[in-house]
């Protein structure tokens, strides 16, 4: 009689994955990093010490160090400067989470179809796909958003919000046209098609959960360009409108007090670099931990 004493069970492709992306240093350093980020961002309105629009008439006209009632100092208008650090992880967060979210839908729907149906499908994505890679993703986001300019500050997260959405899903929906075609002819797939499946039934049950993996890593490292892209639309005066904070409005605001107030441009370039250093090493890391080449 055959002893199982010693057999070693097999660990999943998500066990394995996880095991992977825990060994990774610059993984886990990048998970703490955005958790503490979304930390910040959730509880905004507690750990702030006054509200993100909250001007103090005795430290208005210039910016002030910090001191017992601000901890990172003000701003030229006598805001709290660690309110608005904090508000403005709210709203980049928020903007990159609903800009991918909405880049997904799009892009990975249209993709799908695409690469699954091929044909008019494939055509009209891929010539639609070609003309927008021929305009550079940041002038496109910024015609877009000098045509959408609206005078309400509450309008302009929309308006960043369809910007940037428009100019990012054509990659998305590439990547997902790419995985669609290689997917389709699979053995798999043929035999679903062979005991009468549906077409929706395919996608559904066989293409997009094989289509996870790629897709998360591209979200991963794209949610970072959409953090990027819109702090740069909020220093040229174009994106996030005021009184709301953003950490590319804080820096844009504090350039002209770099000599004496450099803490006014330090701090939120500090945590937009870190936010965007995060997604992208985390992204490396999932690539790595979810590619089945890697696995033994």
């Amino acid at each position: 009689m055959t002893s199982l004493e010693g057999a070693v069970t097999p660990s999943s492709p998500r066990d394995e994955a996880l095991r992977r992306l825990r060994r990774n240093p610059a993984a886990v350093l990048s998970v703490a990093v955005i958790g503490a980020l979304v930390v910040a961002a959730v509880f905004a309105p507690i750990l702030a010490p006054y509200a993100y629009d909250a001007m103090d008439a005795s430290y208005a006209s210039l910016p002030s160090p910090p001191d017992g009632r601000h901890r990172l100092g003000t701003d030229n208008l006598g805001q709290d400067v660690l309110s608005r650090l904090l508000y403005g992880a709210r709203v980049s967060l928020s903007v990159g989470i609903i800009v991918e979210c909405i880049e997904l839908a799009i892009g990975v729907t249209l993709g799908v179809l695409a690469g699954t149906r091929g044909g008019v499908w494939d055509a009209v994505l891929s010539r639609i796909t070609d003309a927008m890679f021929a305009f550079p993703d940041l002038l496109f986001a910024i015609l877009l958003v000098g045509i959408f300019a609206p005078t309400d500050p509450r309008l302009s997260f929309l308006t960043v919000f369809v910007a940037l959405a428009l100019v990012n899903w054509p990659s998305m929906a590439r990547l997902a046209r790419g995985q669609a075609m290689a997917l389709r002819d699979r053995e798999f797939v043929e035999a679903a098609r062979a005991m009468g499946v549906r077409e929706g039934a395919i996608i559904r049950r066989h293409i997009l959960p094989n289509m996870v993996s790629p897709l998360i890593v591209a979200a991963t490292v794209d949610l970072a360009n959409v953090i990027l892209a819109e702090a740069t639309l909020s220093f040229l005066g174009i994106g996030i409108q005021p009184p709301y904070p953003s950490w590319g409005r804080m820096i844009s605001d504090g350039l002209p007090y770099l000599r004496s107030t450099p803490m006014l441009v330090f701090w939120p370039a500090i945590l937009l670099g870190a936010c965007v250093i995060a997604f992208n090493f985390l992204g490396d890391a999932l690539r790595d931990a979810l590619d089945p080449r890697l696995r033994t």
